[in-house]
């Protein structure tokens, strides 16, 4: 879900400069690297829409796009800063780099390499002799690092404060710092816009820009979404994943027109726009800091409303007997479908509520809750004569069936709250409905009068 709104905002400015949306896979953590993500991204940018300019499917003039197919690039500018002298190699065993980071955090400092006090050219010796080695960013010493945030003041970190970050790795695979950096510049990136955990890291980029010689890119980091407690958004608390959301039956316009709203308010207090309408007024001075709740509440307000007010009928229909075709539910895309559609459409939120409220125009094989027995065995006497007056009526639509309630109790002397409930629970085995000529009319004559002449009986 992380992935998905800060790509929202990313697309978005993009659009609105006339630039490109990058879509690069980080994949040299090998540690971290899980096979099946990099599909499950691709999916997930199609779904809602957020098509990238380049990407490793679409290609583009700055791939290869997934890091691990430009290995060898970062060596040399890696070397390129051992060169300059904003880089060093460093021998210490994993052992020994454990008693450092020890010593350091008992005396409340960075940790200290002993690596970096090498001269240069005894530690070419030995990682020419082929000892194993890491490259390490030489932070300066004395001063700060100045970090320019499009949404802040701008952030002072002490460069005393800041540790000597690998760069490269033993292995020849780059740390996130050295090839974000890199790649970035050399994909003509302008814009940097992430989340906001990542602006601890931002001074070591910074740090790299300069030991470079290359200008910065602008940096905005984007407030972290959070739980109704304000703690970061977590699938202890809330699905985060894309899929989870799609499965359910929430419509990509309406996930995005919720992220959008995540930091960001229409200048017009319009809530419900889409994403053209965001692109045409998002300004990235807009975005408010104070921790936007992702409120699974709010995100399904959002996705009914789109059911009702955004989407015509038809569309409704046909996506969501697309979504049942993918949960493997066989139902032909009639007019009936279309009318039990047009009927619940006001009383779901999302897709996966569908079958589990209309049950009984499937199937006569449908439950019957405890509230509707109940009121099917208080009026046993009451079902044939109504079952008898619905078959008889001249035409069976929804305004003749509600005449009909009328005058059937108008006739027996009994309130309509009397009559129709009985006739609702026989039908569809709950109280809880459409409204109960409509719903007769759409069940059609011969299964209603049998439905009510069987429990009748």
């Amino acid at each position: 879900m992380g992935t998905a709104y800060i790509g929202l905002f990313n697309f978005t400015l993009a659009r609105q400069g006339g630039g490109k949306f990058i879509l690069r896979i980080e994949d040299t953590d090998r540690n971290r690297y899980v096979p099946d993500s990099e599909k499950r991204i691709f999916q997930m940018m199609q779904w809602l829409g957020l098509r990238p300019d380049e990407s490793p499917l679409q290609g583009g003039p700055n791939g290869p796009y997934r890091q691990s197919e430009r290995f060898d690039l970062y060596g040399e500018y890696a070397r390129q800063l051992v060169a300059s002298g904003h880089a060093y190699y460093a021998f210490e065993t994993a052992d020994e780099l454990s008693a450092l980071r020890e010593a350091a955090q008992a005396e409340g400092r960075v940790i200290a390499v002993p690596s970096r006090e090498l001269d240069p050219a005894a530690a070419q010796a030995r990682v020419d002799a082929g000892e194993a080695a890491v490259i390490r960013l030489k932070v300066p010493r004395e001063g700060e690092t100045v970090v320019n945030d499009r949404l802040r003041d701008p952030i002072h970190f002490q460069n005393r404060e800041i540790d000597d970050k690998v760069l490269l790795k033993a292995d020849g695979f780059p740390t996130y710092h050295l090839a974000n950096v890199v790649d970035d510049r050399l994909m003509g990136v302008t814009h940097v816009v992430r989340a906001e955990e990542w602006i601890t890291s931002t001074p070591i980029h910074v740090l790299l820009y300069r030991a470079f010689g290359w200008d910065e890119p602008v940096f905005a980091h984007m407030p972290l979404l959070r739980n109704s407690d304000k703690s970061k958004i977590s699938k202890r608390k809330n699905p985060t994943s894309v899929e989870w959301y799609q499965g359910q039956g929430f419509l990509p316009e309406a996930m995005l027109n919720f992220l959008a709203t995540m930091g960001w308010t229409h200048p017009d207090g319009l809530e419900v726009f889409d994403l053209e309408e965001f692109a045409r007024v998002f300004r990235l001075e807009d975005v408010t800091l104070g921790g936007p709740v992702f409120s699974q509440e709010k995100l399904r307000w959002y996705n009914g409303k789109y059911l009702r007010e955004v989407l015509t009928e038809d569309e409704v229909a046909k996506r969501l007997h697309d979504f049942l075709a993918g949960q493997k539910v066989d139902l032909p895309l009639d007019d009936y479908f279309r009318s039990v559609v047009r009927l619940m459409t006001p009383r779901i939120e999302v897709f996966s509520e569908f079958l589990d409220k209309t049950p009984y125009f499937w199937s006569e094989e449908y439950p019957v809750t405890e509230k509707a027995q109940a009121a099917i065995d208080g009026a046993r006497e009451l079902l044939p004569e109504l079952a008898a007056t619905l078959k008889n009526l001249p035409t069976f639509d929804a305004a003749a069936i509600k005449a009909a309630f009328a005058a059937f109790a108008e006739e027996k002397g009994l309130k309509l709250g009397k009559v129709m409930p009985p006739v609702r629970a026989a039908v569809a085995g709950t109280m809880e409905s459409p409204d109960l000529p409509d719903l007769l009319a759409t069940l059609g004559r011969d299964r209603v009068v049998a439905r009510i002449s069987k429990l009748g009986a």
